[in-house]
């Protein structure tokens, strides 16, 4: 196994390592004159720390009319949006009520006002003046003064029990996971569809629509909001009160939203509204950071602002002060080959610094080791803590063998997702019950877990299992099964089958038994269920079953794999109590590349970095799915996908202050994986790489009259020196091969 770093990924050859131009050194100290009216506002920031550059101090003095700010990763957006607010204020002579600026987190609204308040240019009066909340925030507010009384329902905790119980009641228990069918319904409310609208053509859509409608009731009997009604109920009460309406247009004179690329439907409708009659609109967002297509975020609220506000004034933050000029570079690199986009290439002002390294592991087990073995070794050194590192990943799967590797070293980390171990995922603990009731076959708990893929109801026929056996006790209490009255009769052998399959596990190895599992049933149980096509995309599904048959692969017996797991679960269980009790404690975060948008760390690792991983294996499917409503079909849809994935992988990179790490596992799934396009075509100089063109992995002949070349397929493959070109025996290099484009 490759135990370094490189910096250039393998495959890429006569390159060199990008990198972003240096920003001009002048700020507002050499670019606002002492002559100027509003020298001593900038005068006063650059002693309170503050000095702008070009681009800032344009956005900072936009006094009327709407503008569009765009703000490239690092560029300082939260600056601008306080040094302009004060602007208004102290040179402009606005009135703090007058003001409103609206973002989507807690923690911005918050550092936003006490960074208002802590200006020196501003008194507290008019800096607590200053309308400074999060969208949320801003409804509730209005709801109340408007009499809405309802209590909020923030935490997910008491919907989960609501739809759990709700599903024992409709004998729909283990069908749909909670935090699926909320997720769903914030999409279709966000889309400001009405639930009676939905279409209920099928068993699954009338399922789907009552679950929602019984949800709503429930709301409405306990006298609850959820976040989403709070943005509707805001918007229908605009909508209907014409005066309140107008009220707030002449009030809020001055608007700006923060993080204007995560818009959803309901919001832009609202911002829209309340800046109708002023027009003084300023929005501050990035298109290339739009990562959020599910949760209604929409590309086009930016690409088409001055389509909608035509005249409006263009800001662009370019200047990175967050990274490197190495970290900048690659992401400009990454970033270019997207079409919708505003173009822009962002300049750094810290120096080259440390390049950003690539290594090709064989597995994520290995890729996991040397992610590892690289903070352990920084630590040892002394000068970084636990803290300094953030692991990001596309989705969970990739983390596992990272998460269990981090467990068994006992080394502290925080995982920002669900909190959910592997194996507790629903997907995957039918498969390790089948397996612990091959070794144990009067283990009752793994029984019940197994049920539903039986086709039983899970309460009932266990409940009859376990009356069965006080009478007359089984070596096998699943035989039970076959007198439970609700069992028909061709389901019967099934049952039969299914226990003969059970016994047969036993003595193989943890890896073939789940495959004898998936080949047997389980693959087609999820296939032909179309509840669990709408809980969670097929090819997630298939893509979670595949990372657990290699996470058995490297244990011999099911007894050591089930031992394994237990001793994970106990372990994962012990951090999460330690987690409640010491939130102090320095630790390396662990989070998608979604959750991490908006955050930095002082070094990166980026992990699975391959195709079919980012881009993600759905995404280059997309032109076959019908169910990614937010893209268009066929090539269309194709190509929107990989741009968002491409944003994702630009996210990533730039979260990195000082070190970026990325690294690309060989074989994902079982499959070789070449490493993602969206790294190879940052090397590319320019050449074409888009939905329909790809570049991969390949030997090429080094001769000048030669054209053979030899694509990589296997990492054994790429991890060879040098070869001879089976044409003419000239020495062969890797390097990276443009594929033809696809024939319509």
């Amino acid at each position: 196994m490759s135990n370094v770093y490189y910096t250039f990924p393998i495959g890429i050859r006569n390159s060199q390592v990008p990198f972003a131009e240096q920003a001009e050194a002048e700020t507002s100290r050499q670019l606002v004159d002492a002559n100027q009216k509003d020298a001593g506002f900038f005068r006063s920031l650059e002693q309170f720390g503050i000095s702008l550059n070009r681009p800032q101090i344009a956005a900072v003095r936009h006094n009327k009319g709407p503008a569009l700010t765009l703000a490239g990763a690092g560029s300082g957006k939260t600056s601008v949006l306080v040094c302009r607010t004060a602007y208004l204020l102290a040179v402009q002579g606005a009135l703090p009520q007058h003001i409103l600026l609206m973002t989507f987190s807690k923690k911005a609204a918050d550092e936003m006002r006490s960074r208002i308040r802590a200006l020196p240019v501003l008194s507290p009066q008019a800096a607590s003046g200053v309308e400074a909340r999060t969208f949320h925030s801003f409804c509730l507010q209005l709801l109340r003064g408007r009499g809405y009384r309802q209590g909020i329902l923030g935490e997910t905790g008491q919907k989960h029990i609501f739809f759990k119980r709700l599903m024992r009641e409709l004998l729909l228990q283990n069908e749909y996971e909670p935090e699926t069918l909320l997720a769903q319904l914030s999409a279709i409310k966000l889309q400001m569809i009405n639930i009676q609208d939905l279409p209920a053509s099928t068993t699954e859509e009338r399922e789907l629509k009552l679950l929602f409608t019984r949800y709503e009731q429930w709301k409405k009997e306990m006298d609850k909001l959820d976040y989403d009604d709070l943005l509707l109920e805001a918007y229908k009460l605009l909508r209907d009160d014409k005066a309140l309406l107008a009220t707030l247009q002449q009030r809020f004179q001055y608007i700006m939203i923060d993080e204007f690329q995560d818009t959803n439907q309901v919001q832009y409708v609202l911002v829209q509204m309340l800046a109708d009659k002023h027009r003084n609109l300023m929005v501050v967002g990035d298109d290339d950071q739009t990562i959020y297509s599910f949760n209604g975020a929409k590309n086009d609220y930016i690409l088409n602002f001055e389509h909608q506000y035509p005249g409006a004034a263009t800001y662009v933050l370019d200047i990175n002060y967050r990274s490197t000029s190495t970290i900048v570079g690659l992401g400009n690199a990454i970033i270019q080959y997207n079409k919708l986009r505003k173009e822009k290439s962002l300049l750094a002002v810290k120096p080259k610094g440390v390049s950003p390294s690539y290594a090709r592991l064989k597995t994520t087990q290995d890729e996991a080791k040397l992610i590892t073995d690289t903070i352990s070794s920084q630590i040892a050194q002394g000068y970084r803590s636990y803290g300094d590192f953030a692991v990001l990943f596309r989705t969970a799967s990739s983390s596992r063998a990272l998460i269990e590797l981090l467990l068994t070293r006992e080394l502290p980390f925080i995982d920002f997702g669900d909190g959910q171990l592997f194996y507790d995922q629903w997907a995957i603990k039918t498969l390790v019950a089948h397996l612990r009731l091959a070794m144990d076959r009067r283990n009752f708990d793994a029984m019940e877990i197994l049920l539903p893929s039986l086709y039983v109801n899970r309460e009932q026929a266990m409940a009859f299992i376990w009356n069965q056996d006080k009478q007359r006790a089984k070596k096998w209490p699943l035989i039970h099964l076959l007198e439970f009255p609700q069992v028909k009769e061709f389901q019967k052998d099934k049952i039969k089958e299914r226990i003969k399959l059970i016994k047969a596990l036993a003595e193989l190895k943890p890896a073939e038994a789940i495959m004898q599992l998936r080949q047997s049933f389980y693959d087609q149980f999820l296939e032909t269920s179309k509840r669990h096509e709408m809980t969670e995309h097929k090819e997630g599904l298939k893509e979670v079953l595949d990372e657990f048959e290699a996470a058995a692969s490297a244990y011999d017996t099911i007894e050591a794999f089930l031992t394994y797991i237990d001793d994970i679960t106990n372990k994962h269980a012990a951090v999460q109590q330690l987690q409640k009790h010491n939130h102090n404690r320095s630790a390396i975060s662990l989070m998608s590349i979604h959750r991490s948008k908006g955050l930095e760390f002082p070094i990166v690792f980026v992990i699975g970095a391959s195709e079919g991983i980012l881009p993600h294996s759905s995404a280059l499917a997309a032109d076959k799915h019908s169910d990614r409503s937010s893209i268009q079909t066929g090539d269309n849809a194709l190509a929107e996908a990989l741009e968002e994935e491409r944003r994702l992988a630009y996210v990533a990179v730039t979260r990195a202050q000082e070190e970026l790490y990325i690294s690309s596992p060989a074989l994902y799934r079982g499959k070789p994986a070449e490493l993602s396009r969206f790294i190879r075509s940052a090397f590319m100089s320019g050449q074409e790489e888009d939905g329909e063109s790809e570049s991969a992995l390949a030997w090429l002949c080094t001769s000048d009259s030669c054209e053979v070349w030899q694509r990589i397929i296997t990492y054994e493959d790429s991890q060879s020196v040098t070869r001879a070109c089976p044409l003419c025996q000239s020495p062969m290099e890797q390097g990276t091969k443009l594929l033809p484009k696809k024939k319509k």
